[in-house]
């Protein structure tokens, strides 16, 4: 099997596309699991990540939730963080500084609570370098101020197509799992300008103590990652691939080579680590070489040879304007 350690020109390439956005690999954490990457910089070079998301900001200053934010459930973990955030600027000056020194792709997550709110952030980041890719969370599922964009396909079509007229980065809208029908919204967000999708987000949740009988977090409920909510992600990645073509980051429950490899079978063209960067910081490194060793174990020359290959057809890609079938 092949040794990232000490590459060579047969080990099988891992790099990959986004539409318009290249990656060298096809793993990155998933937005509010990694911070900016400073805390994990010292456990290993960042560079080896195919991409690098943020913690997602807002362009107004903002505290987030009310403690307890986070507890742990069996196969999985609650949130609700609530989206704390410094603002556009802060990011701008203090923290993509620091995300375009560590070689990985820098694809910034951006959020908000109008649509406004989410045009003001994204034209303040036209114009930076290093951007690769500006990711819209629509789908968060715990600000007490707005339901989700992600909820309703009209509002999701309306505040991409408001961040894709007034920024020439490349938009990755991030639908949200907890929908009647996926493909719709997946349509809508293609259809309103974005260069590529994110399925998905956490499920909403909760959870009560029975000592206090009160629930455990401040918020009340919250958001479900982890391994449980796994196999219902792959079904959405894989109908909207089936009925769109559309280039997809698949996100949700991912801990190891083979949940990754899963998700790419089912024709995500990339992944994203959440709840697994926080119980094992080497995890997407170990993905990573896995993904490789996969490949190399089979006899294959490259990630593409794998991406969508579970479908009975490989779907061709998206073109904008087609509508679901």
């Amino acid at each position: 099997m092949s040794d990232a350690r000490n590459p060579d020109a047969a080990a099988p390439g891992l790099a990959t596309t986004l539409g318009p956005i290249h990656l060298k690999n096809p793993v990155m954490p998933a937005s509010g699991c990694f911070n900016y990457g400073r805390e994990f910089a010292h456990a290993y070079d960042l560079s080896v990540l195919g991409g690098i998301v943020n913690k997602t900001f807002m362009d107004r200053v903002r505290s987030g939730n009310s403690p307890d934010r986070v507890q742990e459930t069996p196969e999985g973990m609650l949130n609700a963080i609530g989206t704390p955030s410094k603002g556009t600027e802060q990011f701008i000056d203090e923290q993509l500084p620091f995300m375009r020194e560590t070689g990985a792709t820098v694809i910034a997550s951006i959020g908000g609570l109008s649509e406004d709110d989410f045009q003001r952030a994204a034209r303040k980041l036209d114009g930076q370098k290093g951007i690769a890719a500006i990711e819209l969370d629509l789908s968060c599922p715990n600000h007490a101020e707005a339901a989700p964009f992600a909820n309703n396909a009209k509002s999701m079509h309306q505040v991409t197509k408001m961040c894709k007229a007034v920024t020439r980065i490349p938009i990755i809208s991030k639908l949200g799992p907890a929908v009647t029908d996926i493909v719709e919204m997946a349509a809508a967000a293609m259809e309103g300008g974005a260069d590529a999708l994110c399925i998905g987000n956490t499920y909403p949740a909760m959870s009560i103590d029975i000592d206090t009988q009160r629930p455990v977090l401040g918020f009340t409920s919250g958001g479900l990652s982890g391994p449980a909510i796994r196999p219902m992600v792959v079904r959405l990645v894989w109908q909207v691939v089936e009925k769109l073509g559309a280039p997809v980051i698949g996100c949700g429950g991912i801990e190891s080579a083979r949940d990754a490899i899963e998700y790419l079978l089912a024709g995500a063209r990339a992944v994203q680590v959440g709840t697994a960067n926080f119980y094992d910081p080497m995890v997407m490194p170990k993905i990573i070489e896995g993904i490789r060793d996969y490949l190399a174990g089979r006899g294959l020359s490259c990630v593409e040879d794998i991406i969508g290959a579970a479908h009975a057809v490989k779907p061709e890609l998206y073109y904008p304007g087609v509508e679901a079938h």
